[in-house]
């Protein structure tokens, strides 16, 4: 037996599919929320990998109490304009001398938050439509008791806290995880009248799925209500058209409930954002780190994105809890749904957790005793390469939102 504090246990109550309702919920790409995640997690980084080209390893730090005032904007038809930019501050704490080395944090910041604009918000004008400013102070370079002693293989964990992951999606978590990205990925190459800012909400009762998207349109590339109209009808069978690869149950897709033609209230933008007319952004109060907010499941309030990626419970166990239940469901057979809990001690090896919890529910006629060595053996060594995590966030494999 793995000397880890290793539980498998059943679920107590019904799978999530079993239930009668279920609510999911992803805020897209250009969402307020998502936006500081995006940049908080771009800039943490560009940070980790600064600090390792320059003084071989991660320094103290962390990004995550980025926010974002709205500005304000004048859509119209045909193009509108941006009348007073969105602001955006990006805070935190950063080593910016280590051993007689300094590290400009705040210009690696900056031009990082550029390049992240650049490439997923083109409509966004950079130091024009968005104001960014940076305030990290400063982070110390000698804190061995947060990261562990020098030479040290696995860290020590920076709290006491957990992380929760679960596995495998249900139905109606997939269509809303995939609906607002192929929104925003596929769909959007030949459809540019359709933003960023996409949010997904899908309830179903029994065997019922409902799905609402609010999809901000871009003004530039529609030339009246027909257009709109047009592009809105477009997102509902798009959407209804993927979920019939997730799902046989009945789906209805409802697209800008909001809107009221007669009065002319539409949902047009000109950036794509919601960002730009009246809607704030935090770090933190989007989508977990598995990219949706489940409230039929067990969840972490920590903010994922921006936090360090060495030691930084609130980040690895939240990464890792999901990777976990992942890897058990493709490894083992007879589960329909798995949850993982990690709960870290305070100055304890990340790599031994106060204890982890896996909760299972299983196929008829699979006891949980039947499988409980494979599920351990499985936990225990993805908690002997725990380490991995902080490599694949600094590389980008993982996404924390």
């Amino acid at each position: 037996m793995s000397e880890r504090n290793i539980r498998v246990e059943p679920v107590v109550g019904r799978a999530v599919e079993d239930q009668e309702v279920e609510i999911v919920e992803r805020k897209g790409l250009g969402h307020p929320d998502s936006i500081c995640d995006g940049i908080a997690e771009h800039v943490s980084q560009a940070l980790a990998s600064a600090y390792i080209d320059r003084v071989g390893k991660v320094l103290h730090y962390n990004t995550d109490e980025t926010q974002l005032v709205a500005g304000t904007s004048a859509p119209a038809f045909e193009g509108g304009e941006v009348i007073e930019p969105i602001y955006l501050l990006i805070t935190g704490r950063a080593t910016k001398e280590y051993q007689g080395t300094r590290i400009p944090t705040e210009t690696i910041a900056l031009r990082a938050a550029r390049d992240y604009f650049q490439k997923h918000f083109p409509l966004v004008d950079f130091g024009t439509d968005i104001i960014v400013d940076v305030k990290l102070g400063e982070g110390s370079g000698d804190l061995q008791e947060v990261f562990g002693e020098e030479g040290q293989q696995v860290p020590m964990a920076n709290d006491t806290s957990f992380g929760v992951g679960h596995a495998p999606l249900t139905e109606t978590e997939n269509i809303v995880l995939e609906a607002e990205r192929q929104l925003n990925g596929r769909y959007s190459v030949d459809n540019p009248e359709v933003g960023t800012d996409i949010k997904v909400m899908g309830k179903r009762e029994g065997n019922e799925i409902d799905v609402t998207v609010a999809a901000a349109m871009v003004d530039n590339y529609i030339e009246g209500l027909d257009d709109y109209d047009d592009a809105v009808g477009g997102i509902r069978e798009f959407v209804t058209d993927l979920a019939s690869e997730y799902t046989d149950r009945s789906v209805e897709v409802h697209v800008n409930t909001a809107d009221d033609y007669e009065e002319g209230s539409i949902y047009l933008t000109t950036t794509g954002t919601s960002a730009e007319q009246g809607d704030d952004g935090s770090v933190g109060r989007g989508n977990r780190a598995n990219g949706l907010i489940t409230p039929n499941r067990s969840m972490s309030m920590e903010a994922t994105s921006g936090k360090n990626p060495v030691n930084h419970i609130g980040k690895i166990y939240n990464l890792l809890s999901t990777d976990i239940a992942e890897s058990v469901v493709e490894e083992v057979s007879g589960i329909r749904e798995i949850r993982i809990r990690l709960l870290s001690q305070i100055g304890q090896p990340i790599d031994k957790p106060h204890v982890a919890d896996a909760s299972l529910v299983t196929e008829d006629g699979v006891e949980v005793g039947d499988i409980e060595d494979e599920v351990e053996a499985i936990i225990d060594r993805e908690l002997a390469n725990v380490t991995s995590i902080t490599k694949r966030v600094i590389d980008g494999e993982l996404t924390t939102f």
